[in-house]
C-alpha cells in the first residue's frame, strides 16, 4: 500500500474539506505514518475517516474530529498540552507539532511501551507518556494550556479543570447517557465555559464514564 498518497488523500478528502486548514496540522498529518500507530492488521485501514480500535477500551480518533478539535484548540509554540486517553500516542505526535511539550496519560501498560517505543522511533522528543488513572490527570506537570480527551466523555472530570491554565482550552467529544456526542471547546476564564463545535459519534472512553448513582 501507498501510505504517502494514503496521508495526502486523507488530508485532501478529510480535512482540507471539513474546515481544517492550519498548515502546521496539516503538514502534521501528512508526514506522520498513521499506520504505525494502529494494530498491524488494520494497517490497510489507517487511514479510513473512522475510528479505529486499538484495543484495551482505546481507539484512534477519526482524522477530522481530531484534526478540528486540535485547531480549535489553537495550540502556540510554548504550550504545555495534556493528552487524556493518548492510546498508541498518534494525537499526542500530532499535537506536539505544535507545542512545546506534551504530556500523554494513558492508564494501558502496553499502549504506553507502545507509544514511548513509536514517539522514539520517530525522534518526537518533546512528548513524556505517563500512566495513571485517566480520571485524576497528570496534576505533576499542570497547569496546561491545552487538554485534548482522546475519547468521548460523558462528563469533564473536576481534576480536568482544576489542571487547566487560566485562559486554557479544553478539548472534547461529551457524549451523556442517551445522547449525541458533541465536540466542545472549554475555556477557563475562573471556571470553565464551554461552546459546541459539532456532531462526533467517538466511542466513549470507559473508565471515564460518568459514575452510577443507584435509584432505590
Amino acid at each position: 500500500m501507498d501510505y504517502a498518497s494514503a496521508r495526502r488523500n486523507m488530508v485532501d478528502g478529510q480535512l482540507r474539506t471539513n474546515r481544517v486548514n492550519d498548515p502546521r496540522l496539516l503538514g502534521a498529518f501528512e508526514t506522520l505514518p498513521r499506520e504505525l500507530f494502529v494494530p498491524d492488521t488494520a494497517r490497510g485501514f489507517a487511514y479510513v475517516d473512522e475510528d479505529l480500535p486499538l484495543g484495551h477500551g482505546r481507539w484512534i480518533m477519526e482524522p477530522m474530529v481530531l484534526g478540528r478539535l486540535l485547531q480549535e484548540a489553537e495550540i502556540e509554540e510554548g504550550d504545555a498540552v495534556l493528552v487524556v486517553a493518548a492510546g498508541s500516542g498518534y494525537s499526542a505526535a500530532v499535537a506536539a507539532s505544535m507545542a512545546g511539550s506534551v504530556v500523554a496519560l494513558e492508564e494501558e501498560t502496553a499502549l504506553a511501551e507502545q507509544a514511548r517505543s513509536l514517539l522514539q522511533e520517530l525522534e518526537i522528543d518533546n512528548v513524556s507518556v505517563v500512566t495513571g488513572e485517566l480520571r485524576k490527570g497528570w496534576p505533576e506537570q499542570a497547569p496546561y494550556d491545552v487538554i485534548l480527551v482522546e475519547g468521548a466523555i460523558e462528563e469533564v472530570p473536576a481534576a480536568f479543570g482544576d489542571q487547566l491554565a487560566e485562559g486554557g482550552r479544553l478539548v472534547a467529544v461529551v457524549r451523556p447517557p442517551g445522547e449525541v456526542g458533541r465536540a466542545r471547546l472549554f475555556r477557563k476564564n475562573g471556571t470553565l465555559a464551554s461552546r459546541v463545535l459539532f456532531d462526533a459519534a467517538t466511542p466513549v472512553i470507559e473508565s471515564l464514564r460518568k459514575p452510577r448513582s443507584f435509584v432505590f
